[in-house]
């Protein structure tokens, strides 16, 4: 491994080296060539503190915000929403499958274009836009004119979940980024619980000519397209560009994630990156797990109606869904912590999780159906299925170099966790009321797939680890430059070369 006063190194008349041009490095590197500047522990940690509240506190809130919108249907489901728009219940299992569906098909572009464009910018407009078309919900009344807003919405939700994996990669270490992945992800229990509560309140308006429903679509967009007008202004789009950060700072929250081997980013398209992508078998592995794990979030859309056929009223039915956001929050907490322990990891802790989420399963559907409140328990329990994937979201991060390489494996897992979401609406059928044995046994097959496909992409990784470290180390991209700003030619290390986790025979998996 290079030491930090190497990355500037300037080139001996003699050295023998390969020139590169700027846009076939990563964006830190011109930044990081230009100093030598060490970096302490002490002053790391600072800088890691300083980073934290100028970005976390706008992701929690971004993701608490979108989870909250798109979580809307269900809580108008016990809002008047299938009365008030004459809506079947294969209709209503539309409204979520379409969501998902356009997010499918968008997602890649939207991957494309959070590499082109600065993140944060582009994140800020998908917001906006995203705040107009739930305010437009309100004023939809057939099944036709939702479906089209539900579409458009899930246009937009396509460039939050991999702009803040981009974003959580380039400020922070691999040993970092579990945890804040984490942090940003339960923000989705917090929505339940918020959302809960104002769906409760709305229960007990009384407007004749606007209905609980809409008033709930109004409320958040409002909500939504204020937070947008604060994102474009205050979230940063790189550390390099970051407004909170001083010149000396930038250069140094370069040189904190240099340990990771994968740089920030690179704004060029590189095809081998993306053919590196598509025939590595580990990607479709990852894409298995993630549309896999995401079956069980069916539930988002279900649970109020679920929770009402357990034999509870309306308003028993909302004040309980705050329950489901505080067992997320604590299971999402519980795992990342777990999971950032190096004895235990990401795969592992995983499998943890699911187990007892395929004894809830198992317990709703065969518990009888006149022990609400056991089926109710085990409803909750069943949610620690939901952690694993916030676990994995840090952890492709964490294994994959190369930033087309990265924007491709986003958009292939987040593909496959859209159609997860997608089909799995369907399987809540009118004539599967009110037990639900055939929706429940695909949640514990799915969930078991999950655990499965974790553990066998721990032992890949674990494997390739133990093969590079048994390996001669490689010198092929040790002697590359770069010309700075002055025209001097100075060394790179290869951490800022924008190779993939394959090229660089220094990158090592997190586990």
């Amino acid at each position: 491994m290079d030491s930090a006063s190497d990355n500037s190194e300037k080139r001996e008349p003699d050295h023998m080296h390969t020139s590169v041009h700027n846009y076939d490095v990563d964006v830190g590197a011109q930044l990081i060539s230009e100093t030598d500047h060490p970096l302490t522990p002490e002053a790391a940690s600072r800088l890691r503190a300083k980073i934290d509240w100028h970005i976390m506190p706008f992701m929690c809130i971004m993701y608490l915000i979108t989870f909250m919108d798109k979580t809307t249907l269900g809580e108008a489901a016990v809002l008047g929403i299938i009365e008030d728009a004459h809506l079947t219940t294969t209709q209503y299992n539309w409204l979520g499958t379409i969501f998902y569906l356009s997010y499918l098909v968008f997602q890649y572009p939207q991957n494309l274009a959070l590499q082109r464009f600065p993140v944060g910018k582009w994140m800020s407009i998908n917001i906006f836009l995203w705040a107009v078309v739930l305010l437009c919900h309100a004023a939809c009344k057939s099944f036709g004119a939702l479906f089209a807003v539900r579409f458009l919405l899930g246009i937009c939700e396509g460039a939050i979940t991999p702009g803040f994996m981009i974003v959580t990669s380039m400020f922070y270490t691999h040993a970092e980024q579990t945890r804040r992945v984490g942090y940003w992800f339960l923000m989705n229990g917090f929505a339940v619980i918020i959302l809960g509560f104002v769906s409760y309140g709305l229960l007990h308006t009384d407007t004749a000519s606007f209905m609980p429903w809409q008033w709930l679509m109004v409320i958040t967009g409002i909500i939504t397209l204020i937070t947008s007008v604060l994102f474009w202004f205050f979230f940063p789009d790189s550390p390099t560009t970051a407004w909170f950060l001083t010149p000396e700072e930038r250069a140094a929250a370069i040189r904190r994630i240099q340990v990771n081997q994968s740089g920030v980013e690179n704004k060029h398209f590189k095809r081998e990156q993306f053919l590196e992508t598509v025939k590595d078998p580990r990607t479709w592995l990852m894409a298995f797990f993630a549309g896999s794990a995401n079956i069980v979030n069916s539930l988002t859309n279900q649970r109020q109606l679920i929770v009402a056929q357990f034999g509870f009223n309306d308003i028993q039915t909302t004040l309980l869904g705050c329950v489901d956001g505080v067992v997320e929050i604590l299971t999402i907490w519980l795992a990342v912590t777990l999971a950032s322990q190096p004895f235990i990891g990401r795969s592992y802790t995983g499998v943890l999780m699911y187990i007892p989420a395929i004894l809830g399963a198992i317990l709703v559907s065969t518990l009888p159906f006149s022990n609400k409140i056991g089926l109710l328990f085990s409803y909750w329990i069943s949610i620690f299925a939901i952690a694993p994937f916030p676990i994995f979201l840090g952890w492709v991060s964490s294994i994959t170099s190369g930033h087309t390489k990265r924007i491709t494996t986003n958009g292939i897992v987040l593909c496959s966790y859209a159609i997860g979401n997608a089909v799995s609406q369907f399987m809540w059928k009118a004539q599967y009321q009110p037990r639900n044995h055939v929706p429940w046994a695909v949640i514990t097959s799915c969930n078991f797939a999950a655990g499965v496909a974790l553990v066998i992409l721990r032992f890949i990784l674990a494997t390739e680890n133990k093969r590079r470290d048994r390996e001669t180390p490689d010198d092929k991209h040790n002697a590359v430059y770069i010309l700075d700003e002055s025209g001097v030619e100075r060394r790179v290390d290869k951490a800022f070369l924008d190779l993939t986790d394959k090229e660089n025979r220094d990158f090592r998996y997190v586990l």
